[in-house]
């Protein structure tokens, strides 16, 4: 609460001189008005002070397929109508696997074999990355069984490309109390984008960039972007290389950028020397629960620019478009490093990075990880992951990567990290560096296909390693967790990046941001890519998460790359910043009309699953009285 009156005392001194009207993308300049209501009450406006959800206006359960009150066809032909043709009801893609009316024997086979290396998967209206959470009733696999259902996918979807699609959507399901979900390119491993019997708005398409030269809003003076919300991170990199700028974006290619990764925090690359991509925004176009498109910035809708940026998406309104801060270009400069864990072999000496003795690799492994702390300290970051194979093998790869660093530079940087090897007894020599790279070079959008990954997450925080007792007790649970993934077929996966509020700068270090987040060093992560679910399985995940939560007390996880089942998951997501959102959850949407799993206000609703898997959205979803 304190961060809003600080917030708000600040936009009163500073807006009279210095901000600047936001310029509008064509998508927002369109909108739904009084004159395309019309007689249509199903998708007029709302009013936030005339319901909440105490005085009875909200019902218990969101209206579902099959009940009395869902919408006739005429009724969501009129919608259709209003949208221009934007709505859509489609068929869940491997249904062409299945047998039945839709099986296409060749589509099948594209599916399995080739869309994984084209846009496909990103340009599906229903496809969620993660098929889990979806309830797996038409999972994209070779030999299928079974029918394929449409389980937790919506009903309809309604292809936005301008802001009057998302308005009357959003009145839609207010009005008829409809489950209504958000959906960019289906990067979700926690059930976000889907939800059964719902209204899904599409913003894949809102795809509109504008380069500012100058911008001026509160203190801020210099480059900025306007990009639409279903701009890609590849998409975003072309803009840059186009106008010789770099905008922070999202490290993996076809992850939007002004959509849940950014309300989440997002991480990447340049996070350590920038911020993180919640701390880039300077002003926000929003569609609110009641259906009206806002400006949100340090000066205008204050709540909302504050919640937004950090207090996770999907729950206060949905974003159409975000002005961000720009920068001159940036070169980044990349090193590798590679250890392997064998068996003893009689035959034959080791090679360069290969180790035989267990208790040698973790200290080579933790050696790295606690090198890396000066990595972040001169705004790197670094991405390792630690694979166990047979025989109780390992490998651990990881690359540090340089802000503005020469080949040169980097290389002497590194050096010390391979001395100390060297007093391991590991056999590994400091690699040579390839030429720097221009970050925002130019790329092109491919998505992987469907898959079942489920992320389980702590941020560990810098006091971790800062402290040897801490330390020893983190490298410990880092061993004991991925040595069961032998037995349980997961892996250890570790970001290293250090966002904190002085690189943050003005205003990300006052958004909503996890606190967790300007503390920490290491985003660690089991990765859980078995298909079976179950809740021995859960079990198995909440033992070995446990020892990282328990060598990080008080710290958080990263709501996009966490577990939907996270214990005391406000804390862990949110951290001190829990009431101040909650309050602005209440007053903003107090009809319910936004709700996803593990968001602000969500454990005042439940799916009532039908497959009985925790997190699953396959399901009816009601109220918690």
């Amino acid at each position: 609460m304190k961060l809003l009156v600080i917030l708000v005392c600040l936009g009163t001194f500073l807006s009279r001189a210095t901000a600047l009207k936001p310029r509008i993308l064509l998508s927002d300049s369109i909108r739904l008005t009084q004159e395309d209501v019309g007689d249509f009450a199903a998708i007029d406006f709302g009013d936030e002070t005339a319901v909440s959800l105490e005085n009875g206006n909200v019902s218990n359960c969101k209206v579902f397929p099959g009940d009395k009150a869902w919408p006739s066809t005429e009724e969501w032909a009129r919608l259709n109508r209003t949208l221009g043709g934007a709505l859509l009801k489609p068929k869940p893609a491997a249904a062409a696997c299945y047998q039945g009316p839709d099986f296409d024997q060749a589509e099948c086979t594209f599916l399995l074999t080739n869309a994984s290396s084209s846009h496909y998967w990103l340009d599906d209206p229903l496809v969620a990355l993660t098929q889990w959470s979806q309830g797996s009733t038409c999972p994209l696999v070779s030999d299928p069984q079974g029918n394929c259902t449409r389980g937790g996918f919506p009903e309809y979807v309604v292809n936005a490309t301008n802001v009057k699609h998302i308005q009357a959507a959003v009145n839609f399901a207010r009005n008829k109390q409809i489950r209504l979900i958000v959906k960019n390119t289906g990067h979700d491993f926690g059930g976000r984008s889907i939800g059964a019997g719902s209204l899904s708005v599409w913003t894949h398409h809102l795809k509109e960039m504008e380069f500012i030269p100058s911008y001026s809003i509160g203190p801020y003076r210099g480059m900025a972007a306007h990009l639409g919300s279903g701009v890609e991170s590849w998409e975003e990199h072309n803009f840059m290389n186009d106008h010789n700028i770099s905008i922070v974006s999202p490290g993996c290619s076809t992850v939007g950028g002004v959509g849940g990764w950014m309300s989440a925090g997002g991480h990447t690359t340049i996070t350590s020397t920038y911020g993180l991509g919640a701390d880039q925004v300077l002003s926000l176009g929003v569609v609110t629960a009641s259906g009206r498109f806002v400006t949100a910035d340090p000066f205008t809708n204050t709540d909302l620019f504050y919640a937004i940026r950090g207090g996770g998406g999907a729950t206060y309104g949905i974003v159409t478009s975000a002005i961000y801060k720009a920068y001159p270009p940036i070169t980044i400069t990349s090193s590798g490093l590679s250890l392997s864990l064998s068996q003893p072999s009689n035959t034959s000496t080791p090679g360069p990075g290969v180790v035989t003795d267990a208790d040698t690799f973790w200290q080579g492994v933790g050696a790295y990880y606690r090198f890396a702390a000066k990595i972040l300290d001169a705004g790197g970051y670094g991405f390792s992951y630690i694979y166990p194979g047979a025989n109780q093998t390992f490998r651990f790869t990881t690359s540090s990567s340089f802000l503005g660093y020469t080949p040169d530079a980097a290389f002497a940087f590194m050096q010390p990290l391979y001395d100390t090897l060297a007093q391991l007894n590991i056999n590994i020599t400091n690699p040579t560096i390839r030429p720097s790279s221009l970050y925002g070079s130019r790329g092109i959008g491919i998505g992987p296909a469907p898959g079942n990954t489920r992320y389980r997450s702590r941020l560990l925080p810098r006091a971790n390693w800062e402290d040897d007792a801490l330390w020893n007790r983190t490298m410990r649970a880092i061993r004991t967790a991925a040595e069961a993934g032998f037995d349980n077929d997961f892996y250890f996966h570790g970001t290293l990046t250090s966002p904190t509020a002085a690189v943050a700068g003005w205003p990300g270090n006052a958004s909503a941001v996890n606190p967790a987040w300007r503390e920490n060093r290491m985003h660690a992560m089991l990765m859980d890519a078995a298909p079976a679910q179950s809740a021995a399985r859960d079990a198995v995940f909440r033992k070995y998460m446990g020892l990282l939560r328990a060598a990080s007390p008080g710290a958080g996880a990263y709501m996009n790359e966490g577990d939907p089942g996270e214990p005391d998951w406000q804390q862990a997501f949110y951290g001190t910043n829990y009431a101040s959102l909650l309050e602005v959850k209440r007053r903003r949407d107090p009809w319910g009309v936004f709700w996803a799993p593990t968001t602000v206000g969500s454990e005042g609703w439940e799916v009532r699953s039908v497959d009985g898997y925790a997190g699953s959205q396959n399901g009816r979803l009601c109220r918690v009285w």
